[in-house]
């Protein structure tokens, strides 16, 4: 499957591996399918559907391998539960989104327009497709250069991000017991994208206080949507008064 035949083509995704990425790719068809959201899904002729799905699958792993060495050999003081907070910060899907903005990916990726409003995850998932297929290409050692030195070290600020709140889960619950109040999640609906048992789920989980609803959360995993939504639960009731946060000096 070939979608752009000629370079002059599609010159932006050929710039955004060169000034970006540092390299031309060879075999170009994987990536581009790197770039393309379900939602504009080709057909082969064998009447297989084509989209990034199985490469963001495959660049979830290999990213979180990558990003766990280099937390490893960066922070060689820090204990395990540091590292593990801080890769799942550099590999959170906000944090990826605002990824793949910054470095232009987001420009390249083919999606129903129509539609947009509802992918809430569409350029995080994408910069994990891109991973996988340059792993598929040039290998784990390539790849691992690839994202640490030109992606990592220059569009993220690794030292901020470790300084920034996270863990709003155990903040919330740890102010329900300070305070006596219960903290619970709920699983209000799990969304199906394509037939139900053959495509990946999204966990709407809504944060409860003594019983009583508060903020809901989307995500793909039922860890990520609590915490999206501790998260904004305890923003609000920040903003509100409820909770109270003492100033830094």
């Amino acid at each position: 499957m070939i979608l752009f035949r000629k370079r002059k083509e599609n010159e932006a995704f050929y710039s955004f591996f060169k000034n970006i990425l540092g390299f031309t790719p060879r075999h170009t068809d994987i990536y581009q399918i790197a770039f393309i959201h379900k939602s504009k899904s080709m057909e082969t002729l064998q009447g297989r559907k084509v989209n990034n799905e199985r490469l963001e699958y495959l660049g979830d792993a290999v990213l979180s391998t990558i990003v766990a060495e280099y937390l490893y050999k960066r922070y060689p003081y820090q204990g395990e539960g540091f590292l593990t907070e801080m890769r799942s910060k550099i590999v959170s899907r906000a944090n990826l989104n605002k990824l793949a903005q910054k470095i232009g990916l987001s420009q390249l990726i083919q999606y129903n327009k129509e539609s947009q409003g509802i992918f809430k995850s569409i350029d995080g998932d994408a910069f994990e497709a891109l991973v996988g297929a340059i792993y598929l290409e040039k290998g784990f050692k390539f790849t691992r250069h690839v994202i640490i030195d030109r992606v990592i070290k220059i569009h993220m600020d690794v030292d901020t991000l470790s300084h920034q709140d996270w863990n709003f889960k155990s903040k919330l619950i740890d102010w329900g017991q300070k305070e006596h109040r219960k903290v619970t999640f709920e699983v209000e609906r799990v969304l199906y994208q394509g037939k139900k048992n053959a495509s990946r789920k999204e966990y709407e989980i809504r944060a409860m206080i003594d019983g009583e609803p508060h903020e809901l959360a989307v995500e793909y995993s039922i860890k990520a949507a609590e915490q999206l939504a501790a998260e904004k639960t305890y923003k609000k009731l920040v903003e509100e008064g409820t909770i109270k946060v003492k100033a830094e000096n």
